[in-house]
């Protein structure tokens, strides 16, 4: 159903059973999957692809600008998988031809009301934004990663899959997959082993991941000397590769 005092340009597309409540305004070059449901007083600008199932509460802005002093209106983009839920307020900027002009969501998200998701920023899948999180430029936020509400997470910083900051951190270097941060600015305090719990995570993986957390960080040991630790580890536990791996290719770093 759509409002008769929704604005809806001539170029958008909207797929099948896409619901847009009043005063919501869809550009031109906007492309909305089936079944979305877009409440009152939401911007959606292009380029922008949003796909099946998504809702998006009222006053949120999706596609605008973004808030980068070096962008001079050039056609960048955004994309947004499936089934994600923007509540009340949410903004999602383009990116800048400085990167890749594409600013990317999964599917299966939640962000909470007022958070922020700034140009040229990769969000995976069954991420979780709390209330006022904002992440900046360029950040990577891998899946099932949590930030806690009013966290600020720094240009460039990468977020591992399985990680979670607490409710007002400030984020300025890497946190490696499965890794719980707090704090400003932010350091590591122990590995999400609640949230492995719920993810079907074995005892073996949660205790080798500890394992692998202690050599890291409770050791005494420099990151290039736990290194080839974690890589052996890794050899029979796949998800030590991957926080091995994140930690190898960190170029800002890791929380410490």
């Amino acid at each position: 159903m759509i409002d008769a005092n929704a604005v809806i340009h001539p170029d958008a597309k909207l797929g099948k059973n896409v619901t847009v409540g009043p005063f919501t305004y869809i550009g031109a070059d906007v492309e909305i999957g089936d079944d979305t449901w877009i409440g009152s007083h939401v911007v959606v600008k292009g380029p922008c692809k949003i796909g099946k199932g998504n809702k998006l509460f009222q006053f949120c802005s999706i596609g605008e600008e973004c808030q980068d002093k070096k962008y001079q209106g050039e056609p960048t983009r955004v994309e947004i998988g499936d089934n994600n839920v923007f509540r009340e307020c949410c903004t999602v900027h383009r990116g800048t031809v400085q990167d890749q002009g594409l600013t990317k969501i999964g599917s299966d998200n939640l962000f909470m009301a007022y958070t922020h998701v700034a140009h040229d920023c990769v969000v995976g899948s069954h991420v979780i934004l709390a209330n006022n999180a904002s992440i900046a430029g360029h950040v990577r936020v891998d899946d099932w990663a949590i930030l806690g509400g009013m966290t600020g997470v720094h240009q460039f910083v990468h977020i591992g899959a399985h990680a979670f900051t607490a409710g007002y951190s400030l984020v300025l270097q890497d946190v490696p997959p499965f890794v719980m941060a707090s704090g400003q600015s932010a350091v590591p305090r122990a590995i999400n082993t609640e949230g492995l719990k719920r993810r079907q995570f074995d005892k073996e993986s949660i205790s080798a991941i500890r394992k692998a957390y202690k050599l890291l960080y409770r050791s005494g040991l420099t990151t290039a000397e736990a290194l080839p630790q974690l890589r052996e580890l890794a050899k029979e536990h796949p998800h030590v590769g991957e926080m091995a791996e994140f930690v190898e290719n960190s170029s800002r770093g890791i929380v410490r």
